[in-house]
């Protein structure tokens, strides 16, 4: 990982609309043979090079799913953090992730229920100027109240 953001948790008192935190991750071949070790996703397009070649993609990709595992890693390490509840996401892909790629996963604050401790997020994933996920998360943020 080369993100610089502390971790740890901020409670739903001290967030803020606005507030974002992210993290940079070079996705190697290793990543992607990991997660198709843990998911048992083993499609081809994304570890057989010869088979990606005659796909869209004219190459290998990584699993949108790990792309998408970026974005909880910065909901479950910095922004809420530590506490942290997933309740919901919504995921569009929008380009493909390459092994050698580095994706940039950033997570900001668009709504904050306190009565309730939910909190939305937009969520998204690019490769340099590429946008190569979009979504929106609703979390159950850790509060100084209850935890």
């Amino acid at each position: 990982m080369l993100d610089n953001m502390p971790r740890g948790t901020i409670c739903i008192e001290d967030l803020e609309i606005g507030m974002s935190r992210g993290l940079s991750k070079l996705i190697t071949d290793r990543d992607i043979e990991l997660f198709a070790e843990v998911s048992t996703d083993r499609n081809p397009v994304h570890l057989d090079d010869a088979y990606a070649q005659d796909t869209i993609f004219a190459g290998r990709i990584a699993h949108g799913m790990l792309t998408a595992g970026l974005i909880s890693a910065v909901i479950g390490e910095q922004l809420p953090g530590h506490g942290t509840v997933y309740l919901g996401q919504s995921l569009r892909f929008m380009a493909p992730v390459r092994p050698g790629d580095v994706v940039d996963a950033v997570v900001t604050v668009t709504a904050i229920d306190h009565a309730k401790r939910r909190v939305t997020l937009e969520t998204h994933c690019s490769v340099g100027k590429t946008v190569v996920l979009k979504g929106e998360a609703l979390v159950l943020a850790p509060s100084r109240k209850f935890d």
